[in-house]
């Protein structure tokens, strides 16, 4: 691992405890409907790999689509991760991490479902949902309806 992207991070009550590898030191928000309703708000994250947690006994995994997963300590209920299934990286909640100095806010993805009642005043890449889903959904996956707008 790379000591200087290796970061550790725990849940908001501690049962949970892992280490990874930042890929890059950035976060992006994700705007889609589901990541709003799990965190009550865009869902920040960083891209990590060589995840390990120290004791994965209150760590749960919820099958959020065909393709994706979501993680959650089932002690304090803090959002943990999301994953698509079959690979190598997680997007762990940016908040969750012990050392947070470095970082920069510089994606934001479902972008066209943001809504608006809030804006973030950095100027960040974007891509919408029918990006994402050419980049990462299995094909003939339809989106998941938007039951919020």
């Amino acid at each position: 691992m790379t000591a200087s992207l290796e970061r550790t991070g725990h849940c908001l009550c501690g049962a949970v405890r892992f280490t990874a590898t930042l890929n890059k030191p950035e976060v992006g928000a994700c705007h889609c409907a589901m990541c709003r309703r799990w965190a009550s708000a865009p869902f920040m994250a960083i891209d990590c790999a060589d995840l390990s947690f120290e004791d994965e006994d209150h760590v749960r995994r919820f099958r959020s689509s065909d393709w994706a997963e979501r993680g959650f300590c089932d002690r304090c209920g803090s959002a943990l991760f999301y994953h698509i299934i079959g690979g190598d990286n997680y997007q762990m909640a940016a908040g969750l991490l012990d050392d947070q100095t470095g970082l920069a806010f510089t994606h934001q993805v479902f972008i066209d479902k943001k809504p608006d009642h809030y804006a973030f005043a950095q100027e960040t890449s974007n891509l919408t949902e029918a990006q994402i889903y050419d980049m990462y959904a299995p094909p003939g996956t339809e989106p998941i309806p938007d039951e919020t707008k």
